[in-house]
């Protein structure tokens, strides 16, 4: 432990781990997909930070907004008007669908959630909201209670009101069905689930873009427009999050347009600042927000807005317009399906290789028959084992990357070359054959 990190774990305290077993990430600065650690060594980030960096580390002109903004205006009433506000609104307007263009600025993807689970309460006058099994909304007391991920068990009892689905898990089908002679069951759940829960009851259906952290299921091509017919025959709004897939890590702004599908409520956060900047979105459908104009928005929040976190927002999203970063992404993403396949015919501990643009997973296995996945759900990776040696020659690689229980996580920044996608890869590569040869 250096001085640097003798200090910090002093007075602050590390997320998600038990602060004696907290491995730090070590970060000085960076450039595009790589940062260096305070000893001089370079990492390339195959996981954007905690994806969110998706512009990639040092882009100046995002710096520089900040820079000046600070300098113009630091500070504002949640309720005051200036111009990188105004703009970021025009930004958004541009790019979420037709029709989704009035915002709540808040802080965090969780916050949106929050807000947006409040609005949809408020808009329909019903209690009951549901979500996936699998899934994972943030770590404030509504979002985590929206949320499947077992980091909501410790906070329990939650949230009344939250009713579960299945995912569209396709490799391990929890109906037991393989696609396509399934008829998209895992879509069909939400009409039972409504039917039992009471129709007129359930106020929205919160839906991730793409499965995040519990292991990036892409679904059929059936169950978005599935999941919005549905929506529409019993008056509950649809509310897609896109905390994680938004903002170009699939191959388009948002995960849910590549299946043409138009949410009621967007909820976003991560790459719209690039992790820049704190800030978090709620895209509301006009007619929707047009309630409000006579109703009280019960939302409200000290930095709402903040004049840093719109300007920053403001220079990244002109910064994927003028670099073809979300064109990039989904270019990349057909370099990373190429690559996935390569590694699954050479390694038998890969079950499944899945990716959306820049979005990817190696699902890990013991053996491919049985599907028995190399760390059980919610296992520890313990010391010794397969996964800890993989992680340990991952990391000896200078791969900045996720090992998530049995899933192995691909998400670099959108800034990223074929040469760099290539050079990840053939470290994974080597990783694996180092592990499991």
């Amino acid at each position: 432990m250096n001085e640097l990190e003798a200090r910090q774990r002093k007075h602050i305290l590390f997320t998600w781990t038990a602060q004696n077993a907290a491995a730090p990430v070590r970060i000085k600065g960076g450039q595009g997909i790589w940062f260096e650690d305070h000893d001089g060594r370079r990492w390339m980030d195959f996981e954007s930070q905690v994806f969110n960096c998706n512009a990639g580390h040092g882009q100046r002109r995002i710096g520089e907004a900040i820079a000046e903004q600070a300098l113009t205006l630091a500070c504002a009433h949640p309720n005051a008007v200036f111009e990188a506000k105004a703009a970021l609104g025009e930004r958004l307007a541009a790019v979420t669908p037709p029709g989704l263009d009035r915002f709540f600025l808040c802080l965090s993807g969780a916050e949106a959630n929050e807000n947006a689970l409040k609005m949809a309460r408020a808009l329909t006058g019903r209690s009951k909201v549901i979500a996936r099994r699998r899934s994972y909304h943030g770590a404030s007391m509504g979002a985590s209670s929206l949320t499947g991920d077992p980091r909501r068990w410790p906070s329990e009892p939650d949230m009344w009101g939250v009713q579960r689905i299945e995912d569209p898990f396709c490799y391990r089908c929890p109906f037991g069905q393989t696609y396509p002679g399934c008829g998209v069951r895992c879509a069909e759940h939400l009409e039972h689930v409504v039917q039992m829960e009471g129709p007129d009851r359930i106020a929205a259906v919160f839906l991730e873009g793409v499965a995040g952290a519990n292991g990036g299921f892409v679904p059929p091509p059936e169950y978005w427009p599935r999941m919005r017919e549905i929506c529409d025959r019993y008056g509950i709004l649809l509310v897609a999050d896109e905390v994680f897939t938004g903002f170009g890590r699939t191959g388009k702004w948002f995960a849910h347009q590549h299946w043409n599908v138009v949410p009621d409520i967007i909820t976003m956060g991560k790459g719209i600042t690039s992790g820049y900047a704190p800030l978090g979105a709620v895209a509301v459908r006009h007619d929707l927000a047009a309630k409000f104009d006579e109703r009280v928005l019960q939302c409200g929040l000290t930095h709402h807005a903040h004049p840093i976190s719109c300007a920053a927002a403001v220079a990244t999203i002109d910064l994927y317009h003028d670099t073809k970063m979300v064109e990039n992404a989904a270019h990349q993403g057909e370099v990373l399906a190429a690559g996935f396949a390569a590694l699954k015919a050479k390694h038998p501990v890969i079950g499944d290789a899945r990716n959306l643009g820049l979005f990817g997973v190696l699902e890990l296995v013991t053996d491919r028959e049985t599907r028995e996945p190399l760390v059980p759900y919610n296992g520890a990776i313990k010391p010794g084992t397969q996964a800890a040696r993989l992680k340990a020659a991952l990391t000896a690689r200078g791969l900045h990357i996720l090992l998530r229980w049995n899933y192995l996580f691909v998400a670099p920044p959108l800034c990223i070359t074929d040469e760099e996608m290539k050079l990840g890869l053939s470290l994974i590569d080597e990783a694996l054959t180092e592990v499991f040869a």
